[in-house]
Parts: C-alpha cells; structure tokens; sequence
C-alpha cells in the first residue's frame, strides 16, 4: 500500500501492555493512545483495526498520510505520519479478501464541551438529549454520529454494533470524568445503525448489552437494539393550533378526551399495526367527526411486551417501532393539529422495567433507581423505581417531558401512577418501606421532582399540560407550586368514576338507598381541576365494559348508559372515554385485538355513538357546560335529595351565557309532570334527551321545551322524565 519514497513506519513507540490492554478492551484511556499524537520528529498514529493486515492513514482530503505498521497479529498499528498538524485521518484497510475504508474515530476531538459538563453536574441541563444519545453529525470535517450515555460507575464503555462487528474492543467512549458521561465521535456510521453499549462495570465485568436511555429510534421488539435516527427535519404546519391553546386557560377551554390503545384502535387486515400515517387517515377524521378535543395515547415510547400496553417503557425518548419511525409520529400530530386536535401522551416517570438492556444496574450499579429494594422496588409490577432525589434521573425525566413537548409539539402528558410515587409506604407493609427524614411516608423527593418537572414544562411551554392520575386526597395536585402544589393543571377523578359506577352497577330499586354515591362528589368537585375519566383500566381484568357495568336487562343497560353519559358530560370537569366505549363495546378491550366495529351495523350501538358525537358538541358549543369546569360559581344543584326517585338536577352557568339544566332519571321508571325548579323563568329548550329514538330510545320527552313558571324568587316547570334518562334545557329567553 505505500508509495515509493514514503518514510518507513516506526516501529517498537508502543509498550507491548498498553497494545494488550488496547487489544483486550481493558485500557481505561484508548483516546490517550489512539489517534494522532505527537512524537520525536512529528506526529505518529496508532489504530486498532482487527483483520486488517496492512493499514495506511490518510487526511480527509485524501492525501496519504503514511503507511502504519501492525504490531504482533491482533490488528494493532502504529506509524510515523508525514502530515505535520494533528488531523483527523481515514485509512485503506486490506488483508486477502480485500479493501475497505474507515474513518478513524480516535482522531477526532470530543463534541462535547466544559458548559455541558457545568449543568450536566448541577442537574439543570435542559437540552440533554440534544446532547446525549446517538446524532447524526458532521464533526471536524467527516460525517459520522457522536454517541454519549452516562455510566458513571464504569471502567469501560463501548458503542457495538453492524459497523463494528459487534465487538466491543472497538470504539471504546472517551470518559468526561466531571460528569460520568462516555462519548465519541465515529465517523462513517449513519441513520438507522443499529447499536447498543456494552459496558463493564467498575470491576471490568461485562454487562448484558445495554439499549441507549436516550434512543430516539429501536428496533421492532422482539429486537432491543437501539437505533440511529436522523434528523427530525420535520415542517411544522400547526402554528395556529398552538398559538391558540398557548393564550388560552385550559381550565376555561372544553376539553374531551378519546383515550386510544394505538395497536388496538383497529387493525391492518392482515392483523398488523397500523403505521401513524395509516392511524392519521382513519383516527385523526374520526375524532374530529366524534368531536372530541384530544387523542390520548397510552404510552406509545418503547416497550418489549405487548400486554404491559406500554407502562413498562425501556425507550422513553423513541415512539415505538411497531408504529413506524419517529418522523410518522411528528406527521401524525401535526395532522391532528391542524384538524384542531389535540394530542395528550399517557407518560409512566414512576417506574421502569428490568428488562437486562434496560436501565437497571445500568453500569453495574443502582444508577437510574435505588438501591434499597424498599425504595428501588416496586412489588405491583415488579418494576425498578427511579431515584427521584439523584439528580441526574431527575434531568433525564424532565428533559424528556421537554423532548415530547418541543420535539413532537405534544399537547400535554397524562402522568401515570403519581400516587405510587408520592408514598413511601404505597403498596408495602409494615417494615418494608423507609420513612423519609421527617420520619413521614411522603417520598420528598418524588414531590419535589413532580414540582421541578411541571415548574419546567410551564415555564417554558405555553399551551402545554399535565395531568395527574392521582388516586389518593393528596392536597393541592393541580395548585400551582408557588402555592404549594404540586403543579399539575390537572388531576383524574378517581372518586367519580368509582362511586357513579357503583351506583349505576345497582339495581334501581336499590339505588334510592345510595342516593350519596352521586351527590358525595360535589363536596370536593372544586378543590382541583378535575379529568373525569372512563379509562381503559375500567374495561380489562374481568371488570366487563362500561355497558356490561350497567345494571338491568339490555335495554335497560343501553339506556342507563346512555344518561351515564349524558350525566358525566353535563358534570362540572374534563371528559375521558376510552375507546370502544364510545359504541357500547360489549366485549372487554385486549390489547391483542381490534375494537368490535362490527357492531355499529347494530342500532343500539349506533344510537350511544351517536349520543356521544352530540354530547361533545352540544358541551364544546354551550360554554356553560364548559367554561366553569374548576369553579364552584358555574354549578349549582337544583335537585339533589330526590333519593327515593333516584333524580337529580342542576344548572351550569358561566358569566353572559345561557345557563342550561341537566335532569337524570336513574330509575326505569317514567315520570309524568315530574317539577323541576330552574333558575329562571322562561322557555327553556330541551337540547338533549338521551331517551330519543335517534339514540335508541323510547322517544319520551317535552315537546322541544318546557315553560318554566315564576314561583317566588325562582321558577319550576314541569317534566316528563323518560325512563333511564337525562335530558338537557337551554334557557331561551327569546
């Protein structure tokens, strides 16, 4: 491979332990022997090529540089270089099956600088996976992709992979010893290499191969690799959408939510998952003929096993293979914007898999969750628990609700299990759990992460929310942190949801005797900005569906049902319905197979969908329903001790609107000038009657309106109540 006239390679300026530990992947500084260095009369190479049997370096413009000479047979080279600037280099391998190139990635300087390591150390670094992670660059003159992952407790990390043959000698990382973060820049390597680290802890063992925690792209499970994404370079068309929920108060704004299971929605007909862009052309249109505000997803980062429904995440920055690439998920939410959709990502920050290329033990030690299994345990789900008080799994949580928001312009993220992080002692008896310094069970440092992390996304994202699904009394959820919050804008209903359900799963006749379950919930509907949810986890685990809850025969299930529905979205809060429960699924969901849309070809599953399509208009179009969701001022009961007929009643108002009344009838009973007192006398129009025949009903109802007459310092009127019922009236003074 040398030319004539070439200087002869040097020879013997490597000691024979330092080629073995290059060659064994022990040496715990290959940058320091590697690459370019400066030696008596110039400048020498080194390069550890293995198979190579001959070697010459050359400049990246292609200039030869000179011949390096191999060190015994392992694939070590060294020699004098002609080139007198240090530079980054390629070199023309060959041996008796051919050549091939290379670039030399023990050449190029680190990308990394002495700011990242500053904030990265403080934990206040807010663009960590701009900066770790695999990305696609050009660097010093090559194109090539610079890896970076934190491993602070190991003696060597390598990036493996295609390029490398997997082994793990090669592209040993430089250390950032500030910091604990392993980079390196490897010229050659492009977007979709698949790629793991392999690490070997402090004591030089090596660990299963790990995933990358910052991976924007993995493999299809069965496969864990990680994978180089190139750029996002993604042409955002959603300014209007945006700017419109960044002035707005969501507290103020209707929202109703279509919670979607993304694999299960509905299928390809050969039984695989519908890629984004196929979930943009079907989902995206149906949502907007439902009238719902916003799809939330179930958590769609990467996760191995299909029935964990995405809470046991191993990917938290990549959107799932089974979907397609990251760029169809960005198509996916900029269509739903510009349809005037929002989108929501359910987001599980309480726990992670211990998957072995996951993060636990991630360098051989507790780095990502605790230790103690009292705290780094999680005994439902045999999950690991992040360290909420290291505050480097605080920057990597955090930064990745930043990823989602700034990245992909999500709307807001639903955070799931936020009670199994605020209590120490949650789910565990006596003795195994550790109180916290106060000697309390509230885990401190999980409450000041969820502070930090929605101080962060507010401050930074205008329009952006979080909602919390928090099942306990915990005070202030959605309360600002300055007042001593805990930041979120919203928090589920989990009260509402569990005692309505229990009422309606009652026989009417038993229900006047828990005439409570109803009516408790008003005693703190106002004391947090409230989500109303009937989520996927009503409609799993042999609990049925929400039809099948419904007590009664068919008929009666259909139409308890139906003014279930008619009840919660006239209730003071945000809505959220799972999907499938938008037609009455009879069947219970499974993450394994398609919702049965088959049986909209029935009448009386027609009949809720389309119930629930004019409830989210009438709600989104009447801000009484809407405008005070969180506020005590837009709700007031106009019957609520009518146990013994199972009736209630109240007004919602909002400042300057027409104030419309929401009658339930719980009972399969018909009740014929049944009164009701209305805040103002008057026509009032009946809006919705979820008895219509449209909607599979018996067709009782008041003639489009009732006149309500004065009677002292308000008004009543009289009803037909059909059975099973709710009817909404729209105050027409006109």
């Amino acid at each position: 491979m040398a030319r004539e006239g070439r200087p002869p390679a040097a020879a013997g300026l490597t000691d024979e332990a330092t080629i073995r530990a290059i060659t064994t992947g022990t040496h715990r500084d290959p940058f320091a022997v590697l690459g370019v260095h400066p030696a008596e009369r110039g400048l020498v190479a080194r390069a550890f090529v293995p198979h190579a049997g001959a070697l010459e370096a050359f400049t990246l413009a292609g200039r030869s540089a000179g011949r390096l000479a191999p060190r015994g047979h392992d694939g070590f080279f060294e020699g004098r270089l002609t080139i007198r600037k240090r530079q980054p280099l390629r070199y023309r391998a060959a041996n008796a099956d051919g050549e091939w190139w290379l670039g030399d990635a023990y050449s190029h300087g680190p990308v990394l600088g002495p700011m990242d390591d500053y904030y990265v150390a403080e934990g206040t670094h807010l663009r960590l996976f701009e900066k770790l992670g695999a990305h696609p660059i050009r660097h010093e003159g090559a194109d090539g992709v610079h890896f970076a992952v934190w491993a602070p407790n190991a003696s060597r990390v390598s990036v493996v992979g295609d390029f490398n043959h997997w082994d793990g000698r090669r592209h040993v990382m430089r250390l950032r010893a500030d910091t604990g973060i392993w980079e390196i820049f490897i010229p050659d390597v492009g977007a979709w290499t698949a790629y793991k680290y392999e690490i070997a802890d402090s004591k030089g063992v090596i660990l299963p191969l790990k995933a990358d925690p910052f991976a924007f792209q993995s493999e299809l499970r069965p496969r864990t690799a990680s994978v180089v994404a190139p750029p996002l370079d993604h042409q955002w068309g959603d300014r209007a959408h945006r700017d419109f929920w960044a002035g707005a108060d969501p507290r103020r704004q209707p929202i109703s939510v279509y919670e979607v299971h993304a694999g299960s929605w509905r299928l390809r007909s050969d039984g695989g998952f519908l890629s984004w862009d196929e979930l943009a052309e079907q989902l995206i249109p149906y949502v907007v003929d439902m009238g719902f505000t916003h799809i939330e997803f179930l958590p769609v980062c990467e996760h191995p096993f299909d029935p964990s429904w995405g809470y046991q995440t191993t990917g938290l920055y990549a959107p799932s293979a089974r979907f397609g690439d990251r760029a169809g998920f960005a198509r996916f939410v900029d269509g739903a914007h510009q349809a005037g959709i929002g989108v929501i990502l359910d987001w599980v920050p309480a726990h992670f898999p211990t998957d072995a290329h996951g993060l636990a033990r991630f360098d051989g030690t507790a780095l990502y969750e605790h230790e103690d299994p009292r705290k780094g345990f999680h005994p439902d789900w045999n999950t690991a628990i992040y360290n909420f008080g290291r505050r480097e799994v605080s920057a990597f949580l955090i930064n990745n609700a930043l990823f989602w928001a700034e990245k992909f312009h999500v709307d807001g993220l639903r955070v799931d299990a936020v009670a199994s992080m605020l209590y120490l002692d949650y789910s565990r008896r006596a003795g195994e759990w550790i109180p916290n310094e106060q000697g309390g069970r509230e885990n401190l440092e999980a409450v000041r992460f969820l502070r930090d992390m929605n101080r962060t996304v507010y401050g930074s994202q205008p329009g952006f929310v979080t909602v919390a699904e928090e099942s306990t009394s915990w005070p202030k959820v959605s309360h600002p942190v300055h007042e001593g919050g805990l930041g979120f804008g919203f928090k589920w209903n989990m009260g509402f949801m569990n005692d309505t359900l229990k009422y309606l799963s009652r026989e009417p006749v038993h229900r006047q005797y828990h005439h409570n379950e109803i009516t408790f919930g008003l005693v703190y509907a106002f004391a947090e900005n409230f989500v109303l949810p009937l989520s996927h986890d009503e409609v799993v685990h042999g609990k049925g569906t929400l039809l099948t809850k419904m007590a009664g025969d068919d008929w009666q299930k259909f139409a308890g049902l139906r003014a279930y529905y008619a009840f919660m979205w006239g209730y003071p809060g945000k809505k959220l319905l799972f999907m499938g429960q938008e037609f009455a699924q009879r069947n219970e969901w499974s993450e394994a197979r398609a919702l049965d849309w088959h049986e909209l070809n029935y009448p009386l599953h027609r009949g809720v969908r389309d119930l629930v399509g004019d409830l989210n208009r009438l709600y989104r179009g009447r801000p009484a329903l809407h405008a005070r969701d969180c506020e005590g001022e837009g709700f007031a009961w106009l019957i609520v001790d009518d146990a013994a007929n199972s009736v209630f009643a109240w007004v919602r108002r909002s400042p300057g609107e027409k104030p419309v009344a929401v009658i339930a009838n719980f009972t399969p009973v018909q009740r014929a000038d049944y009164v009701v007192p209305l805040p103002e006398p008057g026509r009032w129009r009946e809006i919705l009657n979820t008895d219509a025949t449209d909607y599979g009903g018996s067709g009782g109802g008041n003639g489009g309106a009732v006149v309500a007459e004065a009677a002292g310092h308000a008004a009543a009127a009289r009803l037909m109540l059909p059975p099973l019922a709710t009817l909404w009236l729209e105050h027409d003074p006109q």
